[in-house]
């Protein structure tokens, strides 16, 4: 921000210039929170996103193991915010100009800032090796969640097909690495689809002796 804290709920720093501008980027957890407590501000706030949703990002882990559909997680923007003043934008931060107090999109737009709150979130790191994400992608968005849970799912479709038993093991061996909370959440969570939502669907395996081995390099 270039001139200090915004104020919560529009205080002074807002009461002596009607004409303030608020840009925020990102319509996660914080960005949702601070235009909600700017929506009667004397202000104009604008909030961007790349999506017009936002997500419930701790239950992720769910929709990734067919506990949850990607609607129960996402909530649109515009109905959270349809009683402010907050403009809405789906768009793409890609350039904060600090000399000019302006931030450039991806559609064009050159957005002039009093106040900026910069709350894109975070990702997963893979140290490096990008590719990795092709193997392994990570349960943050809807899409990524959607795909693990294709690729849980259709392993045991596999395993069900497959003659040859190694081979048949392999599609039932699942492994996380990480086990902060996404990872220990994740790993319950394949376990609890195993051996209890899949228990009946088969007739050649058991989804229940399936193997879930959940990597963490620290103690």
């Amino acid at each position: 921000m270039n001139d200090g804290a915004v104020p919560g709920s529009g205080g002074a720093a807002f009461a002596t210039n009607r004409s303030k501008r608020v840009v925020i980027a990102g319509a996660g957890f914080a960005g949702i929170e601070v235009a909600k407590a700017l929506r009667r501000a004397p202000a104009q706030v604008t909030l961007l996103d790349r999506h017009n949703y936002t997500l419930f990002q701790p239950l992720m882990y769910q929709v990734a193991t067919a506990a949850l559909s990607p609607a129960d997680v996402a909530a649109p923007i515009r109905a959270l915010l349809r009683h402010s003043n907050v403009e809405i934008l789906l768009d793409a931060v890609e350039q904060v100009e600090i000399e000019r107090s302006c931030v450039c999109t991806a559609s064009g737009r050159n957005l002039g800032f009093d106040f900026l709150v910069l709350a894109t979130g975070s990702q997963f790191n893979y140290f490096g090796h990008e590719y990795w994400k092709q193997i392994a992608p990570a349960p943050k968005g809807i899409t990524d969640a959607v795909e693990i849970r294709r690729r849980l799912l259709l392993a045991f479709e596999r395993a069900e097909m497959c003659e040859d038993e190694t081979l048949r093991h392999a599609f039932m061996t699942f492994v996380v690495v990480g086990a902060g909370s996404t990872g220990v959440e994740m790993a319950g969570a394949i376990a609890e689809l195993a051996r209890a939502t899949l228990q009946h669907d088969f007739r050649r395996i058991n989804p229940a002796s399936a193997r879930i081995f959940l990597v963490e390099a620290g103690s």
